[in-house]
């Protein structure tokens, strides 16, 4: 059997820790080349310790050189690099196989797409790369014959229930539509005048996944399970109308594909990243994850349920960015961030999350994008915009 080398962009966030605990259980699959951080030095140091790995490499610059010493002074031979031009360095190695895209933001992108530009198997965990330049990666993955293999639970289990030759002709392959499952995060039940009192804390405590704080706001805004409509739609070649988002808080079954013959094709497991993280770094083997085996006598039923729009505003703007195309969905992506940001840092409330978005999706008009270029100068102008409705209550364009 023949090792593969891997690169983990956001080694040391939720993904990238789970991506290696399977790693760590199949030494003689996998290699560790490179691992990648912003800031977390000590985090990143212990992993190096373990791991070893060719390079280390750290967005923030102080970070990058505080690192360096504590890795000279053990003695490692890892070589640390930092800025993201080493992040596209390390994700484009000649050597690797295998990159995990596991940074969270919009920094994710650059190195995503180096990695499949060189025709790596890569395995996506980055929303904002589909979400912002849906069509523009689809077509760098097809030209340079790259794998793409989805991460978010979500997208692994339609991936896993649709058939294996699928290529996104739903009428040749019978699909009618595609069922994505979402929890209605820790506020499904709570009253939208109790959500105004929302703090960052409750925001981010999730009842069924650990997970960082940026994607813990976004699940309890349902905005997460937006922009998992949006990469749904361009991995899966599925119109909006094709996709229709149900609320399951067991979080068991992770997502259904409904065929024309009334069959309906579901994923279920335990809520643990370790199973697609192990399905794609395998695949189309399987390999022992780590994950507990799935209790279903334990679990004893499962609930379903419709979204309540009004109450989680985030999903209905996610549809009116895909059904604009062109740049809105990077400019919902943009505000979003800069929204939770700004929450996560108490500086607005967590309801006028939506407001904000919808503000300055409202203040810039979508245009056609043809290029990675054009992406990140709408994002930064999306930015620019939230930043001066944050700073002055209203777009500061």
């Amino acid at each position: 059997m023949a090792v593969r080398n891997i690169t983990i962009l956001g080694s040391t966030g939720s993904v990238g820790i789970s991506t290696l605990d399977v790693v760590a259980r199949h030494p003689d699959r996998y290699q560790v080349i490179a691992l990648t951080a912003n800031k977390s030095t000590g985090k990143m140091l212990e992993q190096c310790r373990i791991f070893r790995p060719l390079y280390a490499v750290m967005l923030d610059p102080t970070s990058a050189e505080n690192l360096r010493t504590e890795i000279g002074k053990d003695g490692i031979k890892t070589e640390v690099l930092c800025g993201i031009e080493s992040l596209e360095k390390v994700a484009s190695l000649p050597e690797v196989d295998i990159v995990m895209a596991a940074i969270v933001g919009a920094a994710g992108i650059r190195p995503t797409f180096a990695a499949a530009l060189t025709g790596k198997h890569v395995l996506l965990a980055n929303k904002e790369t589909l979400v912002m330049a849906g069509h523009i990666f689809m077509n760098v993955v097809k030209e340079n014959h790259a794998t793409l293999l989805p991460i978010d639970s979500e997208h692994n289990a339609i991936f896993q229930s649709l058939p294996r030759e699928f290529t996104g002709d739903h009428t040749k392959t019978g699909v009618r539509r595609i069922l994505l499952t979402a929890s209605g995060g820790p506020f499904r039940q709570t009253s939208l005048a109790d959500m105004e009192h929302v703090t960052p804390e409750q925001a981010c405590n999730h009842p069924n996944w650990v997970m960082g704080q940026k994607i813990s706001v976004d699940s309890a805004t349902m905005m997460n399970k937006g922009l998992e409509l949006i990469e749904a739609h361009w991995l899966f070649d599925a119109a909006p109308e094709q996709i229709q988002v149900v609320i399951h808080p067991q979080s068991i079954i992770h997502s259904m594909v409904e065929y024309i013959d009334g069959s309906v094709l579901a994923q279920l497991g335990n809520p643990d990243m370790r199973t697609p993280i192990a399905h794609a770094l395998a695949y189309p083997e399987r390999i022992e994850s780590g994950v507990a085996p799935l209790d279903i006598f334990k679990v004893a039923k499962l609930d379903f349920e419709a979204p309540d729009f009004s109450k989680f505003p985030c999903l209905r703007l996610a549809y009116k960015a895909l059904a604009s195309g062109g740049s809105a969905p990077a400019i919902l992506n943009a505000a979003n961030e800069v929204a939770v940001e700004a929450f996560l840092k108490s500086r607005i409330p967590f309801t006028t999350i939506p407001i904000l978005i919808e503000k300055v999706m409202e203040a810039i008009e979508p245009k056609d994008i043809f290029t990675l270029e054009d992406v990140l100068i709408v994002d930064n102008l999306a930015r620019k915009a939230a930043y001066g409705w944050i700073n002055s209550e209203g777009i500061d364009s």
